[in-house]
Formats: C-alpha cells, sequence, structure tokens
C-alpha cells in the first residue's frame, strides 16, 4: 500500500467480501431450512402414502372376498343363460350380446319407468307403451337402442331372480 487512497479502496473491497460471505452464509442457512422443511414434508406424506396403501390393500382383500363369494353365482347364472340361449332364436342372442356390449351399464332389456325408457329417459309414446304392454312382440328403444318392458315384466322376473338368489 503506498498511500491513502490505495488503503481505503483495499479496506473498502475487504468489507465487500465480508458482506459477501455473510449474505452467502444467510443463504446457506436457509437452504438447509428450506432442505429440512422439504424432509418433513416428504416424511409426512411417505406416511400417508403408507396409510392410503395400507387402506387400498384392506379394500382389495375385502373386494377378492366379496368377488369369491359371487363368483359361485355368477358360474350359476351364466349357466342358466347359456340353457337359456339354446332355446332363443340365433339372430335374438346375437341382437341382445350387441346391445349389451354397447350400453354403459351393460342392461340390454330394461322396464319403462314414469313414462321414459330405464337406460336413456327419453319419454315412450303412450301408443308405444300400450305395444310394450301387450307383450306381443319385441319392442327396442329408439334412442338408446334397449329391448323395453313393461314394469310388471319386470317386477315379475325380478322376484324370480330374488328366489332364485334365495336358493344359492
Amino acid at each position: 500500500v503506498r498511500n491513502n487512497r490505495e488503503f481505503n479502496a483495499i479496506s473498502k473491497e475487504i468489507e465487500f467480501q465480508e458482506l459477501e460471505i455473510e449474505l452467502a452464509e444467510k443463504h446457506i442457512k436457509e437452504f438447509y431450512a428450506q432442505i429440512e422443511q422439504k424432509k418433513q414434508v416428504i416424511e409426512q406424506s411417505s406416511e400417508r402414502i403408507n396409510e392410503r396403501q395400507a387402506h387400498l390393500d384392506h379394500k382389495k382383500g375385502e373386494l377378492n372376498e366379496i368377488l369369491s363369494e359371487t363368483e359361485k353365482e355368477e358360474q350359476a347364472l351364466i349357466a342358466k343363460s347359456d340353457d337359456y340361449k339354446k332355446d332363443i332364436e340365433e339372430r335374438l342372442v346375437k341382437a341382445y350380446t350387441r346391445i349389451r356390449e354397447n350400453v354403459k351399464n351393460g342392461l340390454a332389456v330394461v322396464p319403462i319407468e314414469r313414462g321414459a325408457s330405464g337406460g336413456s329417459f327419453f319419454t315412450i309414446p303412450p301408443q308405444v307403451q300400450m305395444e310394450i304392454a301387450g307383450r306381443k312382440k319385441i319392442i327396442t328403444d329408439e334412442h338408446s337402442g334397449r329391448i323395453l318392458v313393461d314394469q310388471e315384466l319386470a317386477e315379475e322376473q325380478r322376484q324370480k331372480m330374488e328366489k332364485l338368489f334365495a336358493k344359492m
């Protein structure tokens, strides 16, 4: 250092570097705090994931129990369905199968409820309702393509199915 001006410049440079070091240390502490916070969030999330996984496993177990209970009934119904298919015309069985595959909830035969189709909820004209109640021919819904039956027939079949399930 040759003169006072150089000394002041060097001392200011040293002060500036010390402030830079303090600022960098402050940033380091903040980042460590953020890391700790993120670790806590990860820990809480992993605990929640473990709880949810345990709940999911429990629900899957319940579902498997229910499926195993209903599998016997399902097999009996499939066998009964196959027996009935032998007595029905092939084209009607194909049409029924096609309708069942194309509709959302798998119902191919729906009753008329409050003047509307059970599948599409479009109103059915009274003349068509009378034809359906007559049970002389198979009538399909023009909107959803489902086979329509009157409420009485649907209730009779529902009672038959309940008796069948009670026997199983």
